[in-house]
């Protein structure tokens, strides 16, 4: 997994949520923001085997992240709204 790809939960009372990778933590751990119920500045630390990749990359917000530049709440869930949209 990398900072700013697309993940799904699948396991948790989040599962069917869609979240972005804003932090590696180490090989079994990431933390997840959505922007809205979890916000950047708390992320939510999930285990990667309880996520589903999309196989997609936000590439502007993943550049942010890889070069420690502030990404914000509104950007998340700006870019996260069509894909929440497909599940609902």
């Amino acid at each position: 997994m990398e900072l700013g790809q697309v993940v799904y939960s699948i396991r948790g009372r989040d599962s069917g949520r869609f979240y972005v990778v804003v932090e590696k933590v180490d090989s079994d751990f990431v933390k997840i923001a959505d922007g809205k119920l979890r916000r950047v500045k708390s992320p939510k630390l999930k285990k990667i085997k309880h996520l589903k990749t999309r196989g997609e990359v936000l590439e502007k917000i993943s550049e942010k992240l890889k070069s420690n530049v502030q990404v914000f709440d509104a950007e998340l869930k700006s870019a996260l709204r069509s894909y929440n949209e497909q599940v609902e």
